[in-house]
């Protein structure tokens, strides 16, 4: 829960979601799409550089991110699963 929390303050800071709170994401609402955050492509690559800068993980490919970003609680069990920072 705590990586959940860390994952949600360091997303608002990346993306400049300044009106947000971590309150106010849920751990499992989409991050992407109308519903959740609505995040977008660009948002993506954003996502990504977090994840390298911050835990040391790069994802190769593309295709990945879709199941990493489906919602806070994915990219948390990902990053667990996967950091070397």
């Amino acid at each position: 829960m705590e990586l959940i929390e860390e994952l949600k303050t360091k997303t608002i800071e990346a993306l400049n979601l300044e009106e947000m709170t971590p309150a106010d994401i849920n751990d499992d609402a989409p991050l992407f799409g109308d519903e959740g955050l609505g995040l977008d492509s660009i948002d993506v690559l954003e996502l990504i550089v977090l994840l390298e800068r911050n835990y040391g993980i790069k994802i190769s490919d593309p295709k990945q991110g879709k199941e990493i970003f489906a919602s806070m609680r994915t990219m948390a069990d990902y990053v667990a699963a996967n950091r070397t920072k």
